[in-house]
């Protein structure tokens, strides 16, 4: 839960700044933001095992499985987007707030369900809730993500610029993130076992608005409020780099989510794995995934730009990604003995490679994006990210009713494959940077 921190000057040392008046108050709204990101992410997490295994449980197909997250990524990439421009406008405590009232409502909207109820209308009510719990993540994650810029910024104040202290912070944030939407996994597993389905939702409620409560008392009521676009060109006008970016994250998160959301959980499943040992094989790759993603500065040689060495890496990183499910397919064709065991293998390498390029490219949005409007740039180009895993969800279940987990692989090989061609005409240096097609206030 966010509180009031009292940090020591080592740790500031460690973060990349001298423990001034301006860099504490970065470092403890940094942490205020990073806390209360961890608490909605938890249950965001264990909100995707309730909901998968509860249906799984009620006899739905695959495909029916993935159309229940379908509006919850749609919904995702209107969020994200107008989400960039109101916490420009409002600022991005007042949107962070309303991002966590909007995921405890969708969690009483989902408890209100019955199994007993006719399949349409049960289906469109699960539907409708995921959607609100859709707009709810997003719209928090385009808040915390652009707090990281301005947090930065602040500490940046009295000891001068440094992207590699952007780097480090957004590191530490997408791997800490993701690494508690791992234990989320498995707390959803393990509160359907012990409470219900109903009853998890509850307490996870009630520990949102703790949360809530906290970020309301904590953090400044117009942090990142800057003068906001003024018309749909201007907001849509961005830079040539963020553009590219925004197609490469398209492509990379639909490759995970095409065989994590539906294909994986339900190929373990029909292997003879257990619902708890699913929930803990993806609760430990995903922990796996985001400590990776938090050492991915100690991994990705630095350049004093800031561009030069780092956009080499995201294109390198694309391309042995993209090699590892078709190695996964090539193995599952010569018949394995435990294909599962196979599959768990190749997706623990692949979450290593995905990771490095995940850090990388939640850096290079920040070192792309303005000062002024930078949580507008960030929204746009998490409304792409949302519009990845939704492809991802959609394919996810078709491609394995169609032709199982293998289907899944080669569906995610070829969208890495366009992810590396996208990235190799990334900028590396801020001169390469074309200046956005719409105006800039």
């Amino acid at each position: 839960m966010p509180v009031v921190w009292s940090i020591s000057p080592s740790m500031s040392r460690a973060w990349g700044c001298e423990m001034t008046a301006p860099a504490s108050n970065g470092i403890r709204n940094y942490a205020i933001v990073t806390a209360a990101y961890w608490g909605f992410t938890l249950t965001d997490g264990a909100l995707r095992m309730l909901v998968l295994f509860t249906f799984f449980k009620l006899g739905y197909s695959p495909f029916t499985l993935a159309l229940l997250f379908l509006l919850y990524e749609a919904a995702g990439i209107g969020a994200n987007f107008i989400g960039g421009w109101l916490a420009t406008r409002f600022g991005i405590t007042r949107m962070l707030t309303i991002g966590l009232s909007t995921q405890i409502a969708g969690f009483l909207l989902l408890s209100a369900m019955s199994p007993g109820w006719d399949t349409a209308f049960l289906v469109a009510w699960v539907v409708a809730a995921q959607g609100v719990c859709g707009v709810a993540k997003d719209l928090t994650k385009t808040a915390s993500k652009s707090a990281i810029k301005v947090t930065a910024a602040q500490a940046a104040g009295a000891a001068g610029s440094s992207d590699g202290r952007l780097f480090r912070w957004v590191a530490w944030f997408t791997g800490s993130k993701n690494a508690m939407k791992g234990f989320g996994f498995f707390l959803g597993g393990l509160l359907l076992e012990l409470l219900g389905f109903r009853l998890a939702l509850w307490v996870m409620a009630g520990a949102l608005l703790i949360v809530l409560a906290g970020v309301v008392l904590s953090l400044p009521p117009m942090m990142g409020k800057a003068k906001a676009s003024k018309n749909a060109r201007e907001l849509f006008g961005k830079s040539r780099a963020i553009n590219l970016l925004a197609a490469a994250r398209v492509t990379l998160f639909g490759a995970r989510d095409v065989w994590f959301v539906v294909g994986l959980p339900v190929f373990l499943y029909a292997s003879g794995w257990t619902f708890t040992m699913v929930g803990g094989f993806l609760a430990i790759w995903t922990i796996g995934y985001g400590v990776v993603q938090a050492s991915a500065p100690a991994v990705v040689r630095r350049s004093s730009d800031g561009l030069s060495t780092e956009v080499p890496a995201a294109r390198w990183w694309s391309l042995a990604l993209a090699l590892v499910p078709v190695a996964i397919a090539i193995a599952l064709t010569l018949a394995p003995v435990r294909p599962d065991l196979t599959v768990v293998v190749g997706l623990a390498v692949f979450g290593v490679a995905f990771a490095v390029n995940s850090s990388v490219h939640s850096y290079l949005i920040l070192a792309y994006a303005g000062s002024e409007k930078a949580a507008e740039d960030v929204g746009f180009y998490y409304a792409a990210n949302a519009l990845g895993r939704f492809m991802g969800t959609l394919l996810s279940g078709f491609l394995y009713q169609l032709g199982g987990i293998q289907a899944c692989l080669i569906g995610s090989a070829i969208m890495l494959a366009i992810c590396w061609l996208v990235t190799l005409l990334l900028p590396t240096s801020r001169a390469a940077m074309i200046a956005p097609v719409g105006k800039q206030a």
